[in-house]
């Protein structure tokens, strides 16, 4: 089944009002219509990045959510927040959140629920910790994460949901798992979806590789059958790196 590529870039704590409205500008102007491409930018520049993607096709992403509509939590943002905003799309537990700040599989699920039931699209985020996999327990890690963290998401939903597999290990360390690596992590996954909805789901799902995703190595990460794009971290911060790893995806859709 053909699934068009998806690039995000996940922009973390980076980037000020000044340069993050430059930054999706360019990142607007480079975009392949072969490629979905959204940007998840700081929560204070929501507002300024969308209006620079406007009329880009250039999706509007939130790097969280919270699992509540609203009330006495201080430092969370809502979907109706995201939403009035102009978000269309969330990351749902990134490895920063899960081993940083301690988010539980629990917590994850709740806030896909959460946001799949406001109408936002979701990237789940997956991926084990450097002595998970030396331990060989990455298909266990993710497995785990991914039977938590789409507790209740029905099948209809899953049209609405990314999977992004991300090796903590390889996250802004300058290691990236080796295309066939990844390539089984994300076969072993499409495996697992199709196990948990059908074959024609699991077809549908794109699962994104993030891991020091670069120019120099996206071309033969997106070649990988079951490699359908990238979340991209520091790359992502640099719009000719970024625009190069869209073009990389680009080639992969021919």
């Amino acid at each position: 089944m053909a699934r068009t590529p998806y690039v995000g870039g996940n922009w973390k704590m980076n980037t000020n009002g000044v340069s993050g409205v430059e930054l999706a500008a360019n990142v607007a102007r480079a975009a392949d219509d072969a490629v979905q491409v959204a940007v998840f930018p700081p929560f204070p520049y929501l507002i300024r990045v969308g209006e620079a993607l406007a009329g880009s096709g250039v999706m509007l992403g939130a790097q969280d959510v919270s699992d509540q509509d609203d009330g006495a939590y201080t430092g969370e943002i809502s979907t109706a927040m995201l939403l009035d905003c102009g978000v269309k799309t969330v990351l749902v537990g990134h490895s920063e959140r899960r081993h940083v700040i301690g988010e539980s599989d629990e917590l994850c699920n709740s806030k896909v629920l959460k946001a799949l039931s406001a109408g936002l699209d979701v990237v789940l985020c997956v991926g084990e910790k450097l002595e998970e996999r030396e331990a060989g327990q990455t298909d266990a890690v993710n497995e785990r994460q991914i039977r938590a963290g789409l507790a209740g998401v029905s099948a209809a939903d899953m049209a609405r949901v990314t999977i992004a597999y991300e090796p903590v290990w390889a996250i802004g360390t300058g290691k990236t798992a080796t295309p066939a690596d990844a390539q089984d992590a994300h076969a072993k996954i499409r495996t697992l979806l199709a196990s948990m909805y059908d074959q024609s789901v699991a077809d549908g799902v794109r699962i994104q590789y993030g891991g020091s995703v670069k120019p120099a190595n996206a071309a033969e990460l997106f070649a990988c059958p079951d490699i359908d794009g990238g979340l991209i971290g520091g790359a992502s911060l640099k719009a000719d790196d970024f625009a190069a790893i869209c073009q990389a995806a680009t080639a992969s859709a021919v």
